[in-house]
């Protein structure tokens, strides 16, 4: 090939290559805000990924890694506030209702009433997705919050047995902290800490008691002598706990049990999508348990993608193929395979999924029952940011002072929440 040939043939394929891309950007992108960036969130989105594009459309990442969500939050406030936010974001819990009270979200209910939504979410959990009883926001998945994983060849070697009891969990705790392993693999980060003080509430207050202090804000419960006793039940924990957990991931908190250097974590269903990543199978190279205590109850965590309007035709196209794709069987299979969450979609076949989940399923079902299905704290589900915020300070500041004062800590809890309302 000479020279001249050469060139041609390079402004032939430089010609081509924007044309294709045009091509796509014709049939609409969406641009898509989330913080799913550890190796197991990473190939759970990017199933979604896959069949936005199968279906012709153009997939614009924007993933925010760090402080579960917080630093996600920050950008797109940024970007709202410049007139520019993306297509779809992902929102969870009161939040939602927060954005669509700015009059940003775009209203689904041509896709919510074509593909039956009211039919396929669960009844009692449709109003998160809502505002002024509009859809402006799809769920993808449901997250349970009060897991304990367990490595039981860790167990095993330390002479322990997987708890079910507070007293059980620390039994267990002892024999693996003298056989030389961190009994409490943990990351030292806020919404770390309240996922385990949460998980304490759920068990000594039960779920009434969770309800009226996470949901209610009742005063004399956030102050009352259970509050007191779940941060001596707190303090206690984090002696198990590694000294140098401050600003840790929770996936390298997981991969120090995955990899046998600790017995436990505390942790909601996510932590499974890392062990799947690990090749590592439930029942036999992991077990999940309820968090000692809350057998019965599910403190839920649910990801849904939030709807921004838009004014690009073709883009909404693709926002509209984005909310329908996420409830799809064919999604919802591969997705929460890979995120190792629950279906939010009713009626889904589970012999695809695993022991962990098909448990999770029927927990969620039997909670749903009663009062045992309550939203989660510390994952955005229950109160206000402020509110969270609130909690997350005094727990966090708790947890990190070996001589902190329980009674003066749920003191400071009730003091905090009442400031930040």
């Amino acid at each position: 090939m000479n020279a001249i040939t050469r060139l041609a043939a390079v402004v032939s394929l430089a010609s081509f290559m924007p044309l294709t891309a045009l091509a796509a950007e014709a049939k609409g992108s969406v641009e898509v805000l989330h913080w799913w960036t550890s190796g197991g969130e990473a190939a759970a989105v990017n199933t979604l990924k896959q069949q936005v594009e199968k279906d012709g459309f153009t997939w614009k990442d924007n993933a925010v890694a760090g402080g579960g969500g917080a630093a996600a939050m920050t950008v797109l406030k940024s970007r709202a506030v410049a007139g520019n936010p993306p297509a779809a974001s992902q929102i969870k819990g009161p939040d939602i209702q927060e954005w669509g009270a700015l009059g940003l979200l775009a209203e689904l209910d041509e896709v919510a009433k074509a593909n039956q939504w009211d039919a396929l979410l669960p009844a009692k959990l449709t109003p998160i997705w809502k505002y002024d009883d509009h859809y402006v926001a799809v769920p993808v998945n449901i997250h349970r919050v009060n897991w304990l994983w367990v490595n039981p060849v860790v167990f095993e070697k330390a002479g322990a047995k997987v708890p079910h009891t507070l007293d059980e969990l620390f039994v267990a705790a002892d024999k693996l902290k003298a056989a030389g392993f961190q009994p409490l693999a943990h990351g030292g980060q806020p919404w770390q800490d309240s996922t385990v003080f949460e998980s304490l509430v759920l068990s000594i207050l039960g779920p009434e008691g969770y309800h009226k202090a996470f949901v209610e804000l009742d005063e004399q419960t956030l102050t009352g002598d259970k509050m007191v006793q779940t941060f001596k039940t707190l303090q206690r924990l984090g002696t198990y706990m590694d000294a140098n957990r401050a600003g840790r991931d929770w996936n390298i908190a997981a991969a120090d049990v995955i990899n046998g250097k600790a017995g436990m974590q505390i942790m909601g269903d996510w932590a499974k999508s890392e062990w799947t990543a690990a090749h590592k199978v439930a029942g036999k190279d992991y077990q999940c348990v309820p968090f000692p205590g809350t057998q019965g109850s599910f403190t839920y965590n649910i990801d849904s993608l939030a709807m921004f309007k838009l004014k690009n035709e073709h883009d909404i196209e693709a926002q509209n193929d984005l909310a329908k794709v996420a409830l799809e069987p064919a999604f919802q299979t591969a997705f929460n395979q890979a995120k190792g969450s629950l279906p939010v979609r009713q009626g889904m076949d589970m012999t695809p999924f695993d022991a962990c989940t098909q448990q999770s399923q029927k927990d969620f079902q039997e909670a749903e029952k009663g009062q045992g299905l309550q939203p989660s704290m510390a994952h955005n589900m229950a109160s206000s940011l402020a509110v969270q915020g609130a909690i997350f300070d005094v727990v966090t500041n708790f947890l990190n002072d070996p001589k902190a004062d329980p009674a003066k800590a749920a003191k400071q809890l009730g003091a905090a929440i009442k400031a930040a309302q």
